[in-house]
């Protein structure tokens, strides 16, 4: 059996050998801490790494739906009821939990069968919202002399969104910095502890968007009312229920971490190795409620600005060059790398709060003149 083209974790390495099914991968392969089960030979098919025209159109129309649906999504969970909204993404989820084994499993499809039932998901999930934002149910109602961009629209728009963009784009490159400095330092084992502290570290951060998420059209529909007082309350809610999710989580990160770890692999070496690792790189998690209700409050409130700012000196003016200053300040460079997290944390919560405090009382006191001119 001849395999070729085997991708992990960014690190490409070609194979080829004649291996019995079921055989393991060894030291000789250069391949320490993997298992193979060539059971399903669908999955690994010799390529010369030619790019067929299935894929090249698979992620073209994804690219297309996606972009549509999440987009439309965002629009259904501001105009509509709760339940709307989260039916659309329950649509998407279903089929592509239905799809996956089917395609994997019953028509052996492997990789490409997972790729083409989330492509699948999202087309029959962007069909949904579309039809749904053209009925009669919604209170916006999608008209195609209305799909156009206008500058005075499109740019708010784009630049409320830079935020999140920036968030987003940016954890490559911080991926990328974190790698290449553990392994200088550390070696594979401090890579591969990494990876398990980035997924930890996502899964912390899903809830904590999620509750910002749904607090951003309370805030935006009351301060556009120019209720300054329901605009305060929800933003305390939304701060005290982010607060209390990562205070829980940070304690049972710091009191169980190999639970955490062992989720993610078996290695025990990698396990305790993660575990002191996952201590340090979340030390601050706690606070991170505080930046997370801050940022998302000031796009409900249109100040794109501010959230750019906080989202530019979190990522890249305090975290990227901490990672390669913290390992000359300590002993271990290794956890020194590691705490280039909590310390940008800590340093991006402070300015964060003192930013937010400021804007936030100023757009309040000119919310409260509004309303009291508009009421007399």
């Amino acid at each position: 059996m001849k395999i070729l083209d085997f991708d992990l974790e960014g690190s490409h390495f070609i194979i080829e050998a004649d291996i019995a099914p079921r055989q393991e991968a060894d030291d000789d392969m250069e391949c320490q801490w993997l298992r193979y089960d060539f059971d399903n030979t669908q999955v690994y098919k010799e390529t010369d790494g030619a790019v067929s025209p299935f894929q090249i159109t698979a992620v073209a129309w994804a690219g297309y739906q996606l972009t549509a649906d999440h987009a439309l999504k965002d629009v259904i969970g501001r105009i509509s009821r709760n339940e709307t909204g989260m039916l659309t993404v329950l649509i998407g989820a279903v089929c592509n939990i239905v799809l996956d084994p089917l395609f994997i499993f019953v028509f052996h499809m492997g990789v490409k069968g997972a790729a083409l039932a989330t492509i699948l998901s999202q087309g029959v999930s962007c069909v949904w919202v579309c039809t749904f934002l053209r009925g009669k149910k919604t209170l916006l109602r999608l008209k195609n002399e209305n799909i156009r961009l206008r500058p005075q629209y499109f740019l708010p728009c784009v630049a409320l969104g830079a935020a999140s963009f920036i968030m987003q784009a940016s954890e490559s490159v911080i991926s990328v910095c974190f790698n290449t400095s553990l392994l200088k330092y550390g070696g594979d084992i401090a890579v591969g502890a990494m990876t398990i502290l980035t997924s930890v570290m996502q899964f912390a951060m899903l809830p904590l968007q999620g509750l910002a998420q749904g607090a951003q059209p309370v805030l935006s529909y009351n301060y556009g009312a120019k209720n300054a007082a329901r605009v305060k309350q929800a933003f305390r809610l939304l701060l005290t229920s982010s607060l209390v999710y990562s205070t829980v989580l940070w304690g049972c990160i710091q009191l169980f971490p190999q639970v955490f770890a062992s989720i993610f692999t078996p290695n025990e070496d990698l396990i305790v190795f993660a575990a002191k690792a996952l201590r340090i790189y979340c030390g601050v998690l706690v606070l991170f409620g505080i930046q997370i209700a801050c940022q998302m409050t000031f796009v409900s409130l249109g100040n794109a600005p501010c959230s750019i700012i906080v989202a530019v000196v979190r990522k890249f003016v305090l975290l990227i060059p901490l990672i390669y200053l913290m390992p000359q300040l300590v002993s271990n460079q290794v956890m020194g790398v590691y705490m280039a997290e909590p310390v940008a944390d800590v340093i991006a919560v402070t300015f964060t709060a003192i930013l937010f405090s400021h804007q936030f009382r100023k757009s309040m006191t000119a919310l409260e003149q509004e309303a009291k001119q508009q009421g007399a």
